[in-house]
């Protein structure tokens, strides 16, 4: 995900006009956040060239499905290949059931698996996954007993003190003093593209969000997008994620809008919580 010098460059056109991109704070009290309005191409330059979800599941989970590569994600199964659903309320109630705080419980319908595949990409990408324990406890509930065993140990090398430091963390993945962590991932549309009764491929278009809000960050909070591809299987607890994989995109224009300072960002991870997905 790591854009080259061209594209950070100074300038963007395209629309007729020339932005001059704004450097870079390097602390020194001054705040990162604020001031500089974000420019096309130089907004998607991230603290870190792998984004919060891209290590967690490129750097890690990857490997762990590369013995898996010619499956139901190709549209196998019983043949049947669903197009692009819109997203809008179904009428079916959200589930009301929860395992270690993560929504459960989902219908055993297409529908049912895109929901569980966009409450799994939640968690998977949420900030918990940097604490040890918090991250086990994850992927009990979201991944299926047989794979459990294979992702932990994947992630547990993934998330070293060297990845720690990379994303502004302290060795042991805590938060320094006087920052807010952020590692929030925001599905944006699932699509099916593989259906069977106990099986079922999902697709989860996301945008994320990953750094440090603080007056003196280096490691500015920055979006990406993303896809996530997601194979399921139908347990006795509901569906369960078998395989995990990622890649870049479809990514939208950079807007023209203002950064805002650390002060509010802070203010909004914490005063903004999650949702449930489900229609």
């Amino acid at each position: 995900m790591s854009l080259d010098d061209e594209r950070n460059g100074g300038l963007y056109g395209g629309s007729g006009e020339t932005r001059t991109r704004l450097p870079e704070g390097e602390g020194g009290g001054q705040d990162v956040y604020g001031g500089a309005r974000r420019s096309g191409r130089s907004s998607s330059r991230s603290l870190v060239t792998v984004v919060g979800v891209v290590v967690l599941l490129i750097a890690a989970i990857a490997f762990a499905n590369r013995g898996d590569s010619g499956d139901s994600s190709s549209g196998q199964g019983d043949g049947k290949k669903a197009g692009a659903a819109p997203t809008a309320a179904s009428g079916e109630k959200p589930v009301d059931g929860k395992t270690s705080g993560i929504p459960s419980g989902f219908a055993k319908t297409e529908q049912g698996a895109q929901s569980a595949a966009a409450n799994y990409a939640v968690a998977l990408g949420s900030a918990d996954m940097f604490n040890a324990a918090k991250r086990d406890s994850i992927l009990q509930a979201v991944m299926a007993p047989s794979s459990v065993s294979t992702f932990k140990a994947r992630l547990d090398k993934a998330y070293s003190p060297a990845f720690f430091k990379n994303v502004g963390l302290n060795d042991d993945g805590t938060t320094p003093n006087g920052y807010q962590f952020v590692s929030r991932t925001s599905p944006i549309g699932t699509k099916v593209t593989s259906f069977s009764g106990d099986k079922a491929t999902v697709e989860v278009w996301c945008s994320g969000l990953l750094g440090l809000a603080g007056e003196k960050s280096t490691k500015p909070v920055t979006n990406s997008w993303f896809t996530i591809t997601m194979k399921l299987g139908w347990t006795g607890d509901g569906w369960k994620a078998i395989t995990h994989s990622q890649k870049d995109g479809p990514a939208p224009v950079p807007g023209d809008d203002r950064a805002s300072g650390s002060d509010e960002i802070t203010k909004a991870v914490e005063g903004y919580g999650g949702f449930t997905y489900a229609r």
